[in-house]
C-alpha cells in the first residue's frame, strides 16, 4: 500500500499510501477520493458554463448525474473488455478500488446516454456537450493524480527531467518485461519511467484554459465539444504510445490510440463542415443585401 516515489532528476522523494483512511476496518483509497472530486469538479464547471447558455440548473444537473453513472459503467466495461488479462470473478470486474477504467469508454457511454437524457429534459444536446466536455478537461486535470496515488498509468523508461521510480513501477516492469520484449519494447525495472499521468494532467489543464477562454466566442453549438475531443485525442495518442500498461492493441496501435485517431478526425471534420456552412450563410446574406 505504501510507495516511496522518487523523481531523481528533480531531487524529489515522496512517501505515499494508497489508503487515505479506514472506516470500521474498510479501507478508503485515495483513488476513490480523487475520482469523486474529479466528478464534482467537472460537473461544477459544466453547470457554471451551462448558466452562461441559459440552461436550467436542475434539469442539467439531472442530465449530468445520470450521464456520469452511465459513463462510469461504460468506462469500467471498456477497461474490462480490452484488459490484457482475464478477471476471475464478477466482483473483480466491478471493483474500482484498485483502479482500472477506460476514459474513452466513459466518454462514449456518457455521450450516447446524454443524447437521450437531453431529449428527456428538453436541453439542446450540443450546448450541453460543450459544457460537459469543457468540464471533463477540467476534471481530468485532477483525475489523473488518482493514478499517481496508485502508481499506475506510467510509461517506458526515461532519463528526462520528470522521470519517476517507485517500488510499484519496479515491481510492475519486472512482471511485464518479457511480454513487452515480445512487442519490441525493452524496459529496465530499476530505471525511472515516464509519469504519463502527469503529462495528461498538464495537457488537459492547458486545453481547459484555452477552451474556457474561447467558450463565449464559439461559432456554433457543438464547436467546443469537437475542440475538446480533438485536443484530448491528439494528446492522448502520443501519451498512450509511451505507456506500458495500454489495453489491447490493434494493427500496431493501442486501443486508445486507435480511438483517438477516429475521434480527432471526426471532430475536425465536424468543425470544418460547420465552418463551411457558416461561411456559405454569410456569403448568401451578403449577396442578398
Amino acid at each position: 500500500m505504501i510507495n516511496h516515489v522518487q523523481f531523481p532528476n528533480l531531487g524529489i522523494e515522496l512517501t505515499i499510501n494508497r489508503v487515505a483512511f479506514s472506516v470500521f476496518g474498510f479501507d478508503i483509497y485515495w483513488y476513490g477520493i480523487i475520482f469523486a472530486f474529479t466528478m464534482v469538479a467537472g460537473a461544477s464547471m459544466a453547470l457554471y458554463l451551462g448558466k452562461k447558455l441559459g440552461i436550467n440548473d436542475d434539469d442539467f444537473l439531472d442530465v449530468i448525474i445520470f450521464g456520469a453513472i452511465f459513463g462510469i459503467i461504460g468506462a469500467r466495461a471498456y477497461y474490462v473488455a480490452f484488459a490484457p488479462f482475464e478477471y476471475e470473478t464478477l466482483w473483480d470486474m466491478i471493483n474500482l478500488r484498485d483502479g482500472g477504467i477506460g476514459v474513452y469508454g466513459g466518454l462514449i457511454a456518457g455521450a450516447i446516454s446524454g443524447v437521450f437524457l437531453c431529449k428527456w429534459k428538453k436541453i439542446k444536446f450540443f450546448d450541453a456537450a460543450d459544457c460537459v466536455f469543457t468540464g471533463f478537461l477540467f476534471g481530468q486535470t485532477f483525475g489523473r493524480w488518482a493514478n499517481f496515488m496508485n502508481q499506475e498509468a506510467f510509461g517506458t523508461n526515461t532519463t528526462g527531467l520528470f522521470g519517476m521510480i517507485s517500488e510499484s513501477t519496479t515491481r510492475y516492469l519486472n512482471r511485464v518485461a518479457p511480454s513487452l520484449a515480445q512487442q519490441g519494447i525493452t524496459v529496465y525495472p530499476d530505471m525511472p519511467v515516464h509519469p504519463t499521468f502527469l503529462y495528461e494532467s498538464v495537457w488537459c489543464l492547458i486545453g481547459f484554459i484555452i477552451l474556457f477562454t474561447y467558450f463565449r466566442k464559439r461559432k456554433f453549438s457543438g464547436e467546443i465539444l469537437c475542440m475538446s475531443a480533438a485536443w484530448y485525442g491528439f494528446g492522448r495518442f502520443f501519451i498512450e504510445g509511451l505507456r506500458t500498461d495500454s489495453l489491447a492493441t490493434n494493427g500496431g496501435l493501442r486501443t486508445s490510440q486507435l480511438v483517438a485517431v477516429v475521434t480527432v478526425v471526426a471532430a475536425l471534420a465536424f468543425i470544418v463542415y460547420n465552418y463551411i456552412k457558416i461561411n456559405k450563410k454569410q456569403e448568401a446574406g451578403e449577396n442578398g443585401q
